[in-house]
């Protein structure tokens, strides 16, 4: 299965970091590393929220939804970029939406740790994570569709999509979440998904080497 790393090496991921960059007046590369951290992060939580079986049944519903199971938004991301049907705004709605869902009070939270960890003000940061979210449904959606994964299989779609190569990743992402918000950890953020401490071969590395971060 594609993973996120696939994603944002492909021409749709090129496509949807310069529209993000372009809606936000972000430079390229820093859109790109506000991405390569924010979209493990909120797959985590996902997975996370998966990890019981109403959550699970929540996520995988949210799935079936049209607007998601088609995985139709990848096909119109460049449109919706450019002067296509849809607009960069009804993505932000969107994926407000299903932020609110699968991070709730804890937003704030994860938004504050990208902004310190990229170096990017938290409007920009709150803004791209939004465009992202709507994308990784609609390739899970996508995925979900073409592999007929059921409930009880929402959590293994969910770590191949990830790319996990072993629990490093969650227990940080857990830790990240369930943080009292001290900022403790903030630093750890861009370790754990651009390379840090991280083995060679996991995720943090893939994406660390995938724009010379």
């Amino acid at each position: 299965m594609a993973s996120i790393l696939d994603l944002l090496q492909s021409d749709l991921g090129q496509t949807l970091i310069q529209g993000a960059s372009q809606k936000t007046g972000q430079p390229a590369d820093k859109t790109a590393n506000v991405l390569s951290q924010a979209m493990p992060l909120i797959l985590g939580a996902m997975q996370r929220n998966a990890s019981t079986p109403e959550g699970a049944a929540a996520l995988n519903n949210a799935l079936e939804n049209p607007k998601h199971s088609s995985g139709s938004v990848l096909d119109m991301l460049g449109e919706i970029f450019g002067d296509g049907p849809g607009s960069p705004e009804e993505l932000e709605n969107d994926g407000a939406g299903i932020l609110g869902h699968v991070l709730g009070a804890k937003q704030p939270r994860i938004e504050t740790a990208l902004s310190q960890s990229s170096g990017m003000d938290m409007q920009s940061v709150s803004k791209i994570i939004k465009i992202a979210a709507p994308i990784l449904m609609g390739m899970l959606g996508k995925q979900k569709q073409t592999s007929q994964t059921q409930s009880n299989g929402i959590g293994d779609l969910l770590g191949s999509v990830l790319g996990q190569s072993g629990s490093h990743d969650q227990s940080f992402i857990e830790t990240l979440l369930d943080s009292d918000g001290d900022g403790s950890i903030v630093d750890d953020v861009a370790g754990m998904v651009l390379g840090g401490n991280k083995k060679k071969g996991g995720l943090g590395g893939l994406l660390g080497g995938l724009f010379g971060k």
